[in-house]
């Protein structure tokens, strides 16, 4: 993800204090008229400056470029050197001075006005963290370019055309470049003492190793791109010898600079690898304290330093802990909640078999879920997403390095579905119990409910409807799964359990994230936490845990996140009593796109005023 979307598509943006600028007075009919026109044609010309922008900064990345539905550079792959950002922040620098030459947010409305303050708070994020701009672990137990392109290509890259074709062979040939660049970027992170951590490379190699198996490259099955891209030529109205010419240079490209580039990234690795020192947190880098506190800033959008977020983080270990103790006894367990930790990590009754039936038993579940929650949505929500959603498992190719579960975005022109991807490679480590939540979090009502309709908003500018902030996306996905329990479409204390499961794994999320890179917790002690209050399978904790070292700050944004959206409710039913509407309050929440905590709360504000009448 981190190379993949310009600046202006990244969730997280770093915490700024400054206000919206107050609306302006009370003007008589006709010149309140006169100025009302001129504020809605100052409006309309900064959301035209603004989506200028947007898609200068988008040309940058061809892959942003197909994610977002356009076919220009349709036969190029990102630029993976560390120049790249660079580029992206002198033309964010450019154009933020171009606006504030152009603009005076004191003639904009309200929403316009956020836009302008928005689009400054994301360059100066960018700025702040520029000088971090290595530190990004191109290879991690998160995911490597070897992995990323092919679900890319597999996933986005539309063939319609005999052009298509051709650009989809561009791209596999383009791979060997990309591959090089990552190898060149780990060489000048390791120059710096940036290397990634001990366990990446076992992974992050059986990853690479992974997609050169198979037809062309081996005997067996297809290959997974050889299947998709033979699919794809196929279902072209083109003659048979055009298909057979796209097919043998399909092919050639694959066995050749695609497989040269993913052997030298392997090989580039393994070069890397004898320089790892452990599996240490952000402290151990180069200048690592300051890096840790901007990517908290980033993850968060608050002030809140790795001291505030450890305490709020056991605070809710035990808070969550209470309430589990409650529903183990709806339960009927006899026994202390150590003890149904371990029953819910190994008793068949809250397993599915590892067989092929036992994945879809799975899946099917997660749709049901689904379904359910969108049969109850319009008593919760004024607008829906149009979007369509569908729930897949993760490619065996790339179980190695992907998490448990996670949503990738609809295609704007509804050519792609949002899709919920949940990793099955293993379904003795799979807890049965956690299978609703996790669909509601990252299908329905949490993550496509909030990032689909951001997509569809009129009005707003483009990098407020395809960006994001981590701490509202993810919060808004954690307070779905409790939103869910509400909703009604947790039928058992089991379900419900679960739920309180996954709000435990976020609020371990925030100790272990400051634990390990501020408190400087071993991979050994923070693994050893997670175990003694989750009922999380072995293999989910340690690729957690793996993923949080890899990752500086990002998981403290899931629960700070949750706990504003949770006190903003709390405060708009306190405020309006009977007069509350929960519907109106997700629109509040929804209405203007992802936000950053402080400006969602002026939000939430404005509607608890326009409510109160």
């Amino acid at each position: 993800m981190y190379r993949l979307l310009p600046v202006l598509l990244l969730a997280g943006c770093a915490a700024q204090t400054g206000g919206v600028p107050a609306a302006p007075p009370a003007e008589t009919a006709a010149s309140g008229q006169a100025a009302g026109q001129t504020t809605a044609q100052e409006d309309a010309r900064l959301l035209a400056f603004l989506d200028s922008a947007f898609d200068a900064q988008v040309a940058l990345s061809p892959e942003a470029l197909t994610s977002l539905g356009s076919k220009q550079d349709y036969d190029k792959l990102n630029d993976y050197t560390l120049a790249a950002d660079a580029k992206s922040l002198a033309l964010a620098e450019s154009q933020l001075a171009q606006m504030r030459a152009q603009f005076d947010p004191a003639r904009l409305g309200p929403s316009a006005r956020l836009s302008y303050e928005l689009f400054e708070r994301s360059v100066e994020r960018q700025r702040a963290g520029a000088r971090f701009s290595a530190y990004a672990f191109p290879v991690s137990t998160n995911g490597t370019p070897a992995g990323d392109i092919p679900v890319f290509l597999i996933n986005q890259h539309k063939v319609s055309s005999v052009a298509d074709a051709e650009a989809y062979i561009a791209r596999l040939r383009d791979s060997e470049r990309v591959m090089d660049e990552t190898v060149d970027v780990m060489q000048q992170q390791a120059a710096m003492g940036i290397v990634p951590p001990e366990m990446v490379f076992e992974p992050a190699t059986a990853d690479a190793r992974s997609i050169l198996q198979g037809a062309p490259f081996t005997g067996g099955e297809d290959n997974p791109v050889w299947a998709d891209f033979q699919t794809k030529v196929n279902a072209l109205d083109i003659a048979d010898a055009e298909k057979t010419r796209l097919l043998g240079e399909g092919r050639a490209a694959l066995v050749g600079p695609f497989r040269k580039g993913v052997e030298a990234l392997i090989a580039g690795i393994a070069t890397i690898e004898p320089q790892a020192k452990g599996n240490n947190g952000a402290w151990s880098l180069p200048d690592g304290g300051a890096y840790y506190a901007n990517r908290l800033a980033n993850w968060t959008t608050t002030d809140l330093t790795a001291d505030q977020i450890h305490a709020i983080g056991l605070e809710q270990v035990a808070a969550i802990r209470a309430e589990m103790e409650q529903v183990m006894q709806q339960i009927g367990f006899k026994g202390t909640l150590e003890e149904f930790f371990t029953a819910l990590r190994s008793d068949p009754e809250y397993k599915y078999p590892d067989t092929a039936e036992g994945r879809e038993h799975y899946l099917e579940e997660a749709r049901t879920l689904i379904a359910n929650v969108m049969a109850k949505a319009p008593q919760y929500f004024e607008r829906l997403p149009k979007a369509a959603l569908e729930v897949r498992a993760v490619e065996p190719f790339r179980e190695d390095t992907a998490s448990v579960a996670f949503y990738n975005r609809p295609a704007p022109d509804g050519s792609r579905p949002g899709i919920f991807y949940v990793n099955l490679a293993d379904m003795n480590q799979v807890n049965r119990v956690q299978t609703d939540a996790i669909a509601a979090h990252e299908g329905a009502p949490g993550h496509h409910f909030q990032i689909a309709r951001a997509q569809e908003l009129e009005g707003l500018p483009k990098f407020r409807r395809f960006g994001g902030y981590g701490a509202y996306t993810e919060g808004w996905g954690l307070y779905s799964e409790r939103l869910a329990d509400e909703m009604g479409v947790y039928t058992t204390p089991e379900q419900r359990f679960g739920m309180l499961s996954l709000q435990m794994w976020r609020a371990i999320r925030l100790v272990l994230d400051t634990g390990i890179h501020s408190k400087r917790w071993t991979r050994e002690q923070a693994i050893d936490y997670f175990r003694s209050n989750s009922p999380n399978s072995e293999r989910d904790i340690v690729k957690e845990v793996d993923r949080y070292i890899n990752n500086p700050g990002q998981a403290t944004s899931y629960m700070i996140g949750q706990l504003k959206i949770a006190e903003l409710r709390a405060r708009a039913e306190r405020e309006l009593g009977g007069d509350f509407d929960i519907r109106a309050f997700h629109e509040a929440v929804l209405g203007q796109g992802a936000l950053p905590l402080d400006a969602l709360e002026r939000q939430v504000d404005a509607y608890i005023a326009r409510a109160k009448g």
